[in-house]
């Protein structure tokens, strides 16, 4: 397996279960952690305020609100969004159901629109066929970790008066036509779970620089409440106001704490990622049967997921064969994702097959590989000569 830049690594351990993603954590994270756990601060506290503007100059955008899910990040921003009862929001049919469920928290109808069949990125011409008098807002998602068309998107949200959403927790240090991911959208939602770039245990962010959007989120993720605990012990002050019904949707000091160190590596992790699709790209250049997803060349790939598409013509196996072997040679092999009217609570509500074709037929030969800053050479090899196998079978 050829090097890529001054990047090395060392022989894989063939026998370890390696999975899809795995987080990072060093000294400075547990320090960080124990630094919170020891201060006057558990919840609502400095930290918070911190992670926001760091995560926020981070992606080049004014305002940060963090939350403790990326669900919570895609609710704040429906809500911010003003979508209620009787609107429609167009979401792409290749995405985790939290993407579409925030729609249904507010009431609203989910309109699934297709993707290119290349990337898997929502396709334009797909959103601009579904909207209708009563789509609200456009969801966007940054799919593996590459951003989506956002100017041809941008174009339709402004001639229908929508809102564009970028479901960006994929991609956090990924570019669009030199503008990083966080600046591309009205609002911008990002997730912390273990798997993604960074993590918080749990966690999310909206950033956007729409400072009204930002103070209405900020009072959503606590009850709807016009202030926090630390705000009125600032102040001296006991009294606050419940402006509207929110949620409970506080990330507290510690993970805040957790996701500052975590930052300082933000960009090191994205060029790991990178350095390693790098490597799956070359080798899978020799493997006729499984076809990477392509990048658009205006555009760069933060990778959260390393995505392939299986030919299945050449192979006397189907795709759900292909990730049992993955699996048997205890590689961590996953799919991302049906499309999300598939799911049973989207088919009780009236959504049937047929919706989104590029989607549904690009789902049966998904296979998502192990892709995390932790991976060397030697995992690279192990998981290609996998997937070369799958020609044996």
């Amino acid at each position: 397996m050829p090097d890529s830049g001054d990047w090395s690594g060392v022989p894989a351990v063939e026998d370890a279960f390696l999975p899809y993603g795995r987080q990072s954590i060093g000294q400075d994270d547990i320090d960080a952690v124990v630094a919170a756990l020891t201060s006057d601060w558990l919840t609502t506290g400095p930290k918070v305020a911190e992670f926001e503007q760091a995560f926020a100059s981070f992606c080049g955008a004014e305002q940060g609100v963090a939350v403790n899910s990326g669900t919570a990040a895609l609710h704040c921003a429906m809500r911010a969004a003003g979508v209620g009862p009787g609107d429609e929001v167009i979401v792409p049919a290749i995405t985790f159901a939290a993407s579409s469920n925030a729609a249904f928290y507010e009431g609203a109808t989910p309109i699934f629109a297709d993707v290119e069949a290349d990337t898997l990125l929502i396709d334009p011409d797909s959103v601009a066929a579904k909207i209708t008098p009563r789509t609200r807002a456009i969801v966007a998602v940054d799919y593996a970790g590459q951003p989506a068309d956002y100017d041809a998107l941008r174009v339709l949200a402004d001639r229908h008066d929508l809102v564009l959403i970028a479901d960006a927790c994929h991609s956090p240090g990924a570019t669009y036509k030199g503008r990083k991911t966080g600046t591309l959208a009205d609002m911008s939602c990002f997730s912390f779970h273990p798997v993604k770039h960074l993590t918080t245990c749990e966690g999310g962010m909206v950033v956007t620089n729409d400072a009204e959007l930002a103070a209405h989120m900020r009072r959503f993720r606590n009850h709807g409440i016009d202030s926090d605990h630390r705000k009125r012990e600032a102040q001296g002050a006991f009294a606050y106001d419940m402006a509207e019904l929110g949620f409970n949707y506080r990330l507290p000091d510690v993970q805040c704490a957790l996701g500052i160190a975590q930052l300082k590596r933000l960009e090191e992790w994205v060029a790991a990622r990178q350095r390693i699709a790098a490597l799956y790209d070359t080798a899978f250049s020799q493997v006729p049967h499984a076809r990477p997803l392509a990048v658009h060349g205006d555009r760069t790939n933060a990778y959260h997921l390393y995505v392939v598409r299986l030919d299945l013509q050449q192979l006397e196996v189907g795709r759900d064969q292909a990730f049992a072997h993955l699996r048997a040679r205890r590689i961590g092999a996953n799919v991302h994702y049906a499309p999300v009217y598939w799911h049973s609570f989207y088919r009780a509500r009236g959504y049937e097959r047929g919706l989104c074709p590029v989607a549904e037929h690009a789902y049966e030969e998904l296979l998502t590989l192990p892709m995390f800053p932790g991976m060397n050479q030697g995992d690279v090899a192990r998981v290609v000569d996998a997937v070369r196998e799958l020609k044996r079978l």
